[in-house]
């Protein structure tokens, strides 16, 4: 199945039909993906940032947070133990942090790939010539999130940051055989519906293999403090249509999402997404790398998330799954 822009418009302003697209995703999840979820082990290995990102807890002009950086011995640690309990995939997550060089990445992708992982970074703007020495050192997938195609709104949201050198890292981490996932912030002040749906239909134009869809939730040290949070229901039908739109692609079930509801990520599992990404990072590091406030899980440890977040997917009988988690083929 697939939708027109101006299709996709009318669904995301129609709430009366929101239980028939919340099925038709599940299904649509089923007959592409299978009742599989890949649990995906995340390392947020440092929250300090140079952008300035105005959503965002982490943005540098932020005095109040208590910064830290781990040291890329330790992130390899983390990233064993991560694997000793079973994840299949590692995701690496930062602020955008000069420490962390070309050749301290290489070193650290290098040390986590002898570990028998997948391996993905979330670690922002780099050069091609960055992104080409990750992949030949072993990094299989990236994820750079272009939180809104809207031009104008990006620019208001990304001080002294270009949406074309956003799209740029997009291409080049195509070009150079990674898997690539993006995504979007649902609820931005000044966001529209119609660019939602441009939304969408850019992460099927650009061949996203990911796509993380949340909802915006303000943060009291940033420009947007007094703004409503985003729509958990709006950033659920936007999970949902991208499902439906790209069919076999691999979709988290974000903790943003459980945020806003406490039953979020379960709900986005039987509404479209196959995926979950536990936080690994130690209890002493979690509540400092705050994005968004009161995010869940700070007060647990990794072994307590993983726990947890296996009961629930077993509990809607879905299983979880062995493999790697690369994008189906079907």
């Amino acid at each position: 199945m697939d939708f027109s822009r101006q299709e996709l418009i009318d669904i995301l302003k129609d709430d009366s039909r929101n239980d028939w697209l919340f099925e038709l995703a599940d299904r649509v999840r089923l007959e592409n993906v299978g009742d599989e979820v890949h649990l995906r082990g995340l390392i947020e290995f440092s929250n300090i940032c140079k952008c300035q990102c105005n959503y965002c807890g982490l943005r540098s002009s932020n005095k109040t947070i208590d910064r830290y950086r781990i040291e890329p011995d330790d992130i390899i640690f983390y990233a064993k133990k991560a694997v000793d309990m079973g994840y299949k995939t590692v995701v690496l997550q930062s602020g955008e942090d000069d420490f962390y060089s070309r050749e301290v990445m290489c070193e650290v992708i290098k040390g986590i790939k002898e570990l028998d992982c997948a391996l993905t970074l979330s670690i922002g703007e780099r050069s091609f010539e960055d992104y080409k020495a990750f992949k030949e050192c072993g990094a299989d997938r990236y994820l750079i999130r272009i939180e809104t195609t809207d031009r104008e709104l990006y620019k208001k949201m990304h001080p002294n940051m270009d949406f074309e050198n956003r799209v740029r890292c997009l291409k080049d981490l195509k070009n150079l055989g990674y898997e690539v996932g993006t995504g979007c912030l649902v609820g931005l002040p000044g966001q529209t519906i119609e660019s939602l749906a441009d939304d969408i239909l850019f992460f099927k134009e650009i061949g996203a293999d990911m796509v993380g869809i949340g909802p915006f939730i303000p943060h009291p040290q940033t420009p947007l403090k007094d703004c409503e949070n985003g729509s958990f229901t709006l950033a659920l039908k936007v999970m949902a249509l991208t499902r439906i739109l790209l069919k076999n692609v691999n979709i988290p079930a974000t903790t943003a999402m459980e945020t806003l509801n406490p039953n979020g990520r379960i709900i986005a599992l039987q509404s479209g997404a196959n995926v979950v990404m536990p936080n690994v990072t130690t209890k002493e590091f979690r509540a400092k790398y705050e994005i968004y406030p009161n995010k869940i899980c700070i007060n647990e440890e990794p072994s307590q998330c993983r726990n947890c977040i296996e009961g629930k997917i077993k509990s809607i009988s879905r299983t979880i799954s062995k493999g790697y988690g690369f994008r189906s083929n079907s």
